[in-house]
């Protein structure tokens, strides 16, 4: 056993001596050792419950022979987190998570480990880690939290950041919004709709790392606790199989993921993690590679924010398994940690309620929930949640309206600057501009709050999973390394065209070169994290991964 590192020979009696002060027996000592990687906190409501499920997985590694031990690991709520300086912070969080679950499972010779995790940077870093450390490896995502309910209206989150809007506008009041917020949330889990967590414990399941089910049981569901105590069981058959994560998530099932991805119509944020995942794991993965398989996939599942099924109902319909019935005929064969091939996950499923999760038949769209954009604006690439835009802002020319960071740009949106047909472009919130590539869903809530339909908003940001509308994201190469989107100009024409994946400047390139000579990048005074990182992050194109 790879724990014999720590526990074998004569050589390790004080190794043995420091495990027997927590507990071990001498038969615990013939067992393999199990990392419990998880992310509980009270700050976050995603991960306020992983202690009680944690729990119920020790009890199951402790069933199928093995030894339990817990360590903590760190969660930031991007809610909680959005609309301020504090979001620089969370998508350097995931490497953080990478490195920290790293360092644990490597000092202390892990036979196995099982990440708990559920929200947005959490999940992405443990699935990074576990194709880095390479030990068998089984995931298990928190679920999400409940409806909230108010006068016969089910709400989530984004209810509240478009309520912000409302306020501005006008057509709401304030003591209205704050019943409102007391409403929205009623208890543990990730935040309700296809966000950018609970996608992401959808592509955990559709690549194969977590329990058939897993990603839509409900964070209350006692079904929750059943499948902690499964997942922990399951970790010691991976030890006996010898089945290893790189075993698991390969270019096929990250191929399969992406088809998830597309028929639920899920966060851009998948493109960012997806990317770092398979750069962890050698495996070679494009933009291109979304567009194609994008073309191929119909959105079937009309979920939040761009439809109205909240991750509940996705749940009651049959979850990722009935996904993958409706699919089955594009997934290309590739293990799970259930020991069952993904393919017959699928054949074995139910699809509960047809009229959730449609078939490919009779799709919500024939088009794949994302796209990835390329043109003179972003040559690199730039991401759309075409799921969430009206088809008629499918196309669209309009004049720019230029903002050097969220800030700027919130002001002139609730300042009502902003017209119809505008295209709103928010710069140098780039990876290393920002630093930190910050979730703009504040400036896009308020434009729905107001009622705007067609204004575009382009950034070199990403956007949380809960935006709805005609907004680009992830521009690449960003302003702040002199990506062209650094050279945009009031009143500029842009033009977005996404049924030919079309994003451009309209502008002669012999003034756009004058423009770049003129150029200078903005300098911030940075330290700590924010410093080290904006050093080292890579553009978003290639998942923002840290060199």
């Amino acid at each position: 056993m790879r724990s014999d590192d720590v526990k074998a020979g004569y050589q390790r009696a004080p190794n043995r001596s420091l495990l027997r002060s927590l507990g071990v027996t001498d038969h615990d000592m013939g067992l393999p050792f199990i990392g419990i990687a998880n992310a509980y906190n009270t700050i976050v409501p995603g991960h306020i419950h992983l202690r009680q499920l944690a729990e119920k997985v020790r009890e199951g590694i402790a069933a199928a022979g093995g030894v339990p031990f817990e360590f903590g690991v760190i969660g930031i709520c991007d809610g909680i987190a959005m609309g301020h300086e504090g979001m620089r912070y969370s998508l350097p969080s995931r490497e953080n998570i990478a490195d920290s679950v790293e360092l644990m499972v490597q000092a202390h010779r892990f036979d196995g480990l099982v990440c708990i995790g559920t929200c947005d940077k959490i999940v992405p870093g443990m699935l990074m880690a576990a194709v880095r450390c390479n030990i068998p490896t089984a995931v298990l995502t928190g679920g999400a939290m409940l409806s909230g309910y108010q006068d016969g209206k089910d709400l989530s989150l984004i209810d509240i950041f478009e309520g912000v809007g409302k306020v501005a506008a006008g057509q709401m009041s304030e003591p209205a919004l704050c019943e409102l917020e007391g409403c929205a949330m009623p208890g543990c889990g990730s935040c309700q709709g296809l966000y950018t967590a609970n996608t992401m414990a959808c592509m955990t399941e559709a690549l194969g790392m977590s329990l058939p089910g897993c990603a839509a049981i409900p964070a209350v569901d006692a079904a929750k606790l059943r499948i902690a105590k499964e997942t922990g069981e399951a970790v010691l058959g991976l030890i006996r199989n010898n089945t290893l994560p790189r075993d698991i998530i390969t270019k096929k099932s990250l191929h399969n993921a992406i088809r998830v991805d597309m028929a639920l119509g899920g966060s851009t944020n998948t493109v960012l993690h997806l990317m770092a995942v398979a750069a962890e794991a050698e495996i070679p993965l494009s933009l291109q590679d979304f567009n194609t398989l994008a073309d191929a996939i119909p959105h079937i599942c009309n979920m939040q924010p761009s439809g109205p099924h909240s991750m509940q109902t996705l749940y009651r319909a049959g979850g990722i398994p009935a996904v993958l019935k409706q699919l089955e005929k594009y997934l290309e064969s590739s293990p799970t940690i259930s020991g069952k091939d993904i393919r017959e996950i699928a054949h074995q499923a139910r699809v509960k309620d047809p009229a959730i999760i449609k078939g490919v038949e009779d799709p919500v769209s024939s088009a794949g929930g994302l796209k990835i954009l390329f043109g003179s604006l972003a040559p690199d690439g730039a991401v759309v949640k075409c799921a969430a835009v009206p088809r008629d802002m499918w196309k669209h020319t309009g004049p720019a309206r230029v903002y050097d960071g969220e800030q700027e740009a919130m002001k002139a949106i609730l300042s009502r600057e902003i017209k119809e047909g505008d295209v709103i472009i928010l710069r140098y919130e780039g990876p290393r501009g920002a630093p930190g590539m910050p979730e703009m869903l504040s400036p896009t809530s308020a434009l729905m709050g107001f009622g705007y339909t067609r204004v575009v908003l382009i950034t070199d940001g990403r956007f949380s999973g809960g935006t709805r509308g005609p907004c680009i994201g992830h521009v690449a190469p960003e302003a702040a390394v002199g990506g062209p989107i650094a050279l945009v100009q009031d009143n500029d024409r842009i033009e977005i065209d996404l049924f030919e994946k079309r994003i451009d400047l309209k502008v002669d390139a012999g003034i756009l070169e004058q423009r770049k000579k003129q150029w200078t990048a903005p300098h911030k005074e940075l330290s700590g994290v924010l410093a080290r990182y904006a050093k080292t992050v890579e553009q978003a194109n290639l998942g923002a991964v840290q060199k």
